[in-house]
């Protein structure tokens, strides 16, 4: 849960960058939103795998009243 916490925290740190860029044409700031960009793809990467292992690893475990 943790790196989901880091992956909110970068979105909202990008917002000021996103409006200089948008709004104001500074070009220094859509650098800084790529590179904020590619950190949370590196990131929802890492998060995505570790579901598909920690799915793996439930096997064919059924919680009682979940369906599936």
């Amino acid at each position: 849960m943790n790196r989901f916490e880091e992956l909110k925290t970068l979105v909202l740190s990008l917002e000021d960058e996103f409006h200089k860029f948008y709004e104001k044409d500074n070009k220094a700031a859509g650098t800084r939103v790529r590179k904020g960009m590619q950190t949370l793809k590196k990131i929802a990467q890492e998060i995505r795998g570790n579901v598909s292992v920690y799915k793996a690893s439930m096997g064919g475990l059924k919680r009682p009243g979940k369906q599936s």
